[in-house]
């Protein structure tokens, strides 16, 4: 029986395989060494749908969703309040159901909402220009530096050594399909008093979180200073729940400003789908990966939306596209439109408030325990590392007992790339709290640390 999701007659594969100078279809898999070319599958028995069903429901039960336990887990995925009128609007059938809007003329409402995003993007990140969204935080900081590399020409990305481990990561996986070399340099390397004296006329851009990845707070006016005074651009990281709070990367001389969205209105989901916010300057607008919708009237001068910019290689020849950013993370833009819109500005800085207290109330009433103690000096937003006196696995597991769960292990030696303590460390804990930690929660996992050390 013809395959009929295959739309190849047998004189078609004919075809095709004396193309490539193969016999039959087996051929092409002659490279693969015959033990490892058709393994056995050692499938279970087959089970009726009821038995599956039950099946299925017990490993589903196994779960634990955050909402289940006081949650201190961050380090860039956080767990935030959600509006219902986010999961109202996004259940919609017009938006759920959409994908590209390739046809602009039946596409006016998600295009729209594209519009609507990349409006708020720019207001909160200060910046005059960004994109209808990419695929995450880390895909859109490694987009980033390659669109610095393509501005300067210069082939050296330099990130400093307080960028989350695994951003840095995805970067170094993109720079080595264009044959960049990425730097890692740590505060100090920049130099006193000018702190550029790590950058050279050979880095495209320095890389620069804020709050950096253990939740401190960088110095952003000087080290964009020691970028420019290199000839490099400015590359700002941000975690966008925190700009209730801080300066947006648009006043203090970012060129170019990514950022995770899952903060805003959009669930931890066991890690995706996520969102990536990307926004530059308007001089750099035709470097940027993505897409641009933009807003016009028609002919009878009623508005109307469109694609303004795809800079990649389905709609412009390859030399010149910017990327191969080839898919839309449109609805869970939206999930952020909608968020910002019903939060509004005196909403999120009333989140961030709330994080920012909570945070400072555990952390001074962790580090008053015996045997622990802030590893790290100056401010921080609703994250802080805590030197522990126990392995942080076995803390976490008596937490987890607890119904609380823990913090990310940031110890030397798991790649975190903990630096600048004043003392050295033996167990290191990067903990979270944000609006929907209550006292109790913060109160209960003070205890129970203390009581493990105990």
């Amino acid at each position: 029986m013809a395959n009929p999701y295959i739309a190849n007659t047998e004189a078609d594969r004919r075809a095709m395989l004396e193309a490539v100078g193969a016999r039959s279809l087996d051929d092409l898999f002659t490279d693969i060494p015959e033990a490892e070319r058709d393994p056995p599958l050692r499938l279970p028995l087959p089970l009726s749908e009821p038995e599956l069903l039950a099946e299925l429901s017990a490993l589903a039960a196994r779960n634990r969703a955050a909402g289940e336990m006081a949650c201190f887990l961050g380090g860039g995925a956080y767990h935030h309040f959600i509006p219902s009128v986010v999961g109202q609007i996004l259940s919609r059938g017009e938006f759920s159901t959409s994908y590209i809007p390739y046809q602009p003329e039946v596409s006016q409402g998600t295009l729209q909402a594209a519009f609507e995003f990349q409006s708020l993007v720019c207001e909160l990140l200060g910046m005059e220009v960004a994109n209808a969204g990419m695929y995450d935080g880390a895909s859109a900081l490694a987009e980033a530096c390659l669109m610095a590399a393509a501005i300067t020409g210069r082939r050296r990305i330099a990130i400093l050594e307080t960028v989350h481990p695994h951003c840095e990561a995805v970067v170094r996986t993109y720079a080595t399909g264009r044959g960049l070399a990425v730097d890692q340099l740590a505060a100090e390397d920049l130099g006193l008093p000018d702190r550029q004296a790590g950058l050279t006329e050979e880095h495209a851009c320095l890389v620069v979180q804020q709050p950096n990845f253990f939740g401190y707070l960088e110095d952003v006016e000087a080290l964009g200073q020691a970028a420019h005074a290199a000839g490099a651009l400015y590359v700002a990281v941000v975690e966008p729940v925190s700009l209730g709070l801080l300066r947006p990367p648009g006043e203090y001389g970012a060129d170019i400003t990514v950022g995770e969205g899952q903060p805003l209105g959009i669930p931890l989901s066991f890690g995706g789908p996520y969102l990536g916010l990307f926004a530059c300057r308007q001089a750099y607008v035709r470097q940027m990966p993505g897409r641009i919708v933009g807003r016009t009237r028609d002919a009878e001068g009623r508005t109307g939306y469109v694609l303004t910019l795809q800079t990649r290689e389905q709609h412009i020849r390859r030399e010149r596209a910017t990327s191969n950013i080839c898919t839309s993370e449109q609805l869970v833009a939206l999930a952020a439109t909608v968020y910002l819109c019903a939060m509004g500005k005196q909403g999120l800085r009333r989140v961030a408030e709330l994080c920012y207290h909570k945070a400072h109330y555990a952390a001074e009433r962790i580090a008053g325990l015996p045997g622990y103690r802030l590893l790290l000096e100056g401010a921080f937003f609703n994250e802080f590392v805590v030197g522990c006196p126990r392995p942080v696995a076995e803390l976490n597991q008596a937490l987890l007992d607890e119904g609380i769960l823990g913090g990310l292990d940031v110890s030397p030696g798991t790649g975190a790339g903990l630096r600048g303590l004043r003392e050295p460390a033996g167990h290191a804990m990067l903990l979270c709290v944000t609006e929907m930690n209550t006292r109790e929660e913060i109160d209960r996992l003070a205890e129970a640390l203390g009581s493990v050390n105990g």
